[in-house]
């Protein structure tokens, strides 16, 4: 026996003898199709979609407003209930809490803030608390937030009026939401929930992406919003957002992403500044806690006062300096390291010897290795381009022959210490190609 419930809010479930267990009721979001994976809201179990009647009849789909049953696998009866939703995977989330304008009807008694009530979305109806908004007086009619677990979709609400921002509230922490005693806060308050209420999709999507860190995607706008995805690229075109493309369009707000530009560029100024011998800023350092990397991507991108090359960041108008005990001491390391040939001194040993601190002796032999002067061939060594290079020759004069490490030391006259990284560089740089104890030269 397997479970089926509706593709929205389901009356019931059922179990139909041949088929398993099963629900119908009228589809209210989007399409299921036989075959198709989904999530049953608001537990999140994920579920499969066996077969799909429509008003009784064998469908391959089943669409909004259509009276629909399907067949479920995956899943036992007893994980479903009435009120459950079916939803495509990532599409919509279950929420503890949502803000609404809820209007009492002239009959009703005043309602208390704390209020127990009933709160019916779709066909599920489930106990939840009113937590009034502005102050603790009870209601007439007037704006109130209603705290209820359950799948929510923006739109005529059965909690009396329209449902403006479904929400999930980390620790269920509703007393900073009411921002009791702070008239201001309760303004700004008041003035967001009117842009949420509001027919302009453009102002509720802008206010959604300005709230959400580092912007929102079009995945989460259909969810937060409940329009389709061509309504909601209409509007953002109308919005002040700046759209990035990606497998589905990211928007941010323009005016944090132009500030978050100004930002980036003035990191980069000030790392030279202070890094005066360091080619740029690593790129990973620029990109702020928990951003994805297309949104520093498209900041780099729009940012015309610097330059990525490769993991390194700078500004298009950065040029090295050195100072002339800097450059005596670039000639020193470069020249220690040039006469050793390929038996080269310890790194360590070339450095202290150079003139100038540690910090800066690092900073030169970094740039010597970026210009390709020097040539690292493991952490301890380090050998002159020149002398690479006549190795270079040397193997290409025998190639195409085979030879081990003895007949190595022989040709080079370096010990076993150097011989060895220096075969394994050769290996890496396809010049040689090893076959057992020998190398053969490519």
């Amino acid at each position: 026996m397997r479970p089926a419930i509706s593709a929205c809010p389901s009356t019931r479930v059922f179990t139909v003898r041949g088929f398993g267990h099963g629900g119908h009721r009228h589809a209210g979001l989007g399409i299921r199709r036989q075959g198709a994976g989904g999530r049953a809201l608001p537990r999140g179990r994920r579920l499969r979609v066996r077969g799909v009647q429509v008003h009784g009849a064998t469908a391959g789909r089943a669409v909004a407003g259509q009276r629909t049953a399907v067949n479920l696998a995956d899943i036992e009866p007893a994980e479903l209930a009435r009120g459950d939703a079916l939803s495509e995977p990532g599409v919509f989330r279950a929420v503890t809490q949502v803000d609404c304008r809820l209007h009492l009807l002239p009959t009703a008694k005043p309602l208390k803030h704390r209020a127990p009530v009933h709160f019916h979305s779709g066909t599920a109806e489930i106990e939840a608390q009113v937590r009034l908004l502005e102050g603790t007086a009870p209601l007439q009619p007037g704006g109130t937030g209603v705290r209820a677990p359950g799948v929510a979709r923006c739109g005529p609400a059965a909690a009396g009026g329209p449902l403006h921002h479904p929400d999930v509230f980390a620790g269920g922490d509703h007393r900073r939401r009411r921002g009791a005693g702070c008239g201001s806060h309760r303004e700004g308050r008041s003035a967001r929930l009117d842009v949420l209420a509001s027919a302009d999709a453009a102002d509720r999507i802008a206010l959604l992406v300005r709230e959400t860190p580092f912007g929102m995607g079009m995945a989460g706008l259909v969810a937060r919003t409940g329009l389709v995805e061509a309504e909601i690229a209409a509007a953002a075109a109308r919005a002040p957002l700046i759209a990035i493309p990606q497998p589905q369009p990211w928007y941010v707000d323009r005016a944090w992403f132009h500030a978050a530009r100004a930002r980036m560029v003035e990191t980069v100024r000030e790392f030279h500044r202070e890094n005066p011998l360091q080619p740029g800023i690593p790129k990973p350092d620029l990109r702020p806690a928990g951003a994805p990397q297309f949104l520093l991507d498209a900041l780099l991108a729009d940012a015309r006062e610097v330059v990525a090359e490769g993991d390194t960041v700078r500004l298009r108008a950065h040029t090295l300096v050195l100072s002339e005990d800097e450059r005596q001491a670039r000639a020193a390391i470069e020249g220690a390291f040039q006469q050793a040939g390929l038996a080269a001194p310890a790194v360590a040993q070339v450095l202290a010897k150079s003139g100038v601190e540690p910090a800066r002796a690092r900073a030169l032999l970094q740039i010597l290795l970026r210009e390709k002067q020097l040539v690292r061939i493991h952490d301890e060594l380090v050998i002159h381009h020149s002398a690479i290079e006549e190795l270079r020759r040397m193997l290409a004069a025998r190639k195409p022959a085979r030879f081990n490490v003895g007949t190595f030391k022989e040709w080079t006259g370096v010990s076993r210490k150097y011989a060895i990284p220096l075969l394994e560089f050769l290996d890496r740089e396809r010049i040689t190609r090893r076959e057992g104890e020998e190398r053969l030269i490519l």
